[in-house]
């Protein structure tokens, strides 16, 4: 009725409505109850966290973090009030177009993870895979390395063309960043032309990495990195539009090492993020294990993937190496503890250029 009575006899509408003209005049003059005062504060706390996560928390995500902020209210409220001032979650589906593309002559390693992609520890499983992005000047391709583990992006590149340097580079960065003993890690992927290739194999058998790939046209077999894909391309790809390669560039570096990484909450580990995930695992970890495990000596990807900057290690949440271990590592950490960090506007600007 108050939005009709602009255009209709407030008299008339009560009639229709079978409601008396005093009662309708009597709810225009009442002060709004307690509930309605509640659910605008909690709306606005809503709103807030709505615009944190980018606009993509639905309903589940929205009430884990408002629990963790000590917001105490029921799912149905929380879809409500988003409802009523038109807050949607995002939503994927979309074909992705394929980027695989295998060499039938390559000898092939076995499949060692055959869709168990839950190891009890970090740098046990790491998956690997490549995507492409749409700009205006054309293609650009994303290599990623994830820790099966935690989910979390541990090496990324992105480059113009499909060669096998584009994987190369991407596990180049995750040897930096994580170090892990020869022998232990398993690094999964499809059989595309790149992970069959020579070169890629020699740096893994150099690096003390265990190859494993899944079967030819079974997305399946490697559905950890391809869950990784759809929620990129959900979240940031299908609603930007990039004029230039240095545009995507910079958005999929702020996506991942910003938003992903360290503030996106994923449902499948506890509703964490992947750096707070790993964390509260080396907290509840024996003393003498914490102080032994060199999972991530604290360093962080530039924007090429081609040079990470270090930074002091533990300042991300996980420990440093030990010193036992890695003589050489802590070395070369004690003269770049005091090194700035690259992640500043300026070091990207001169990265992408």
């Amino acid at each position: 009725m108050e939005r009709e009575r602009a255009t209709h006899h407030v008299a008339r509408l009560c009639k229709v409505l079978d409601v008396s003209t005093s009662g309708f005049w009597a709810w225009r003059k009442r002060p709004p109850s307690n509930r309605e005062l509640a659910d605008r504060e909690l709306f606005g706390t809503i709103a807030e966290v709505y615009k944190l996560s980018r606009r993509t928390y639905g309903v589940p995500r929205m009430f884990d973090e408002l629990s963790d902020r000590g917001v105490h209210c029921g799912r149905k409220r929380i879809a409500r009030l988003m409802r009523r001032n038109g807050l949607v979650g995002c939503h994927r589906r979309g074909r992705r177009p394929r980027t695989t593309v295998s060499d039938k002559q390559a000898p092939a390693a076995p499949d060692l993870v055959n869709r168990h992609f839950h190891p009890e520890a970090p740098d046990a499983l790491w998956l690997t895979d490549i995507t492409y992005v749409r700009t205006w000047s054309g293609f650009l391709y994303v290599a990623v390395v994830l820790d099966a583990f935690s989910r979390r992006v541990i090496g990324w590149h992105m480059a113009d063309h499909l060669r096998t340097e584009l994987v190369m580079e991407a596990l180049e960065m995750a040897l930096w960043n994580r170090r892990p003993p020869e022998g232990q890690v398993i690094l999964h992927s499809d059989r595309g032309s790149q992970f069959t290739s020579v070169a890629f194999g020699q740096r893994c058998r150099d690096a003390g990495i265990v190859p494993s790939m899944g079967r030819v046209g079974t997305a399946y077999d490697n559905a950890m990195c391809e869950s990784f894909f759809a929620t990129l391309e959900c979240e940031l790809l299908d609603r930007e539009t990039f004029r230039t390669r240095s545009e995507a560039k910079l958005a999929i570096f702020d996506w991942i090492e910003v938003f992903y990484n360290r503030w996106r909450r994923h449902t499948s580990i506890g509703s964490k993020s992947p750096c707070d995930y790993e964390a509260a695992y080396w907290d509840s970890q024996p003393a003498g294990k914490a102080d032994d495990a060199a999972s991530d000596p604290g360093t962080i990807g530039t924007l090429s993937g081609l040079c990470p900057e270090p930074h002091p290690a533990g300042s991300l949440g996980a420990p440093p190496p030990d010193p036992h271990l890695f003589p050489s590592l802590t070395a070369s950490a004690d003269h770049t503890t005091a090194a700035p960090n690259a992640i500043g506007e300026e070091a990207v600007a001169r990265d992408i250029t």
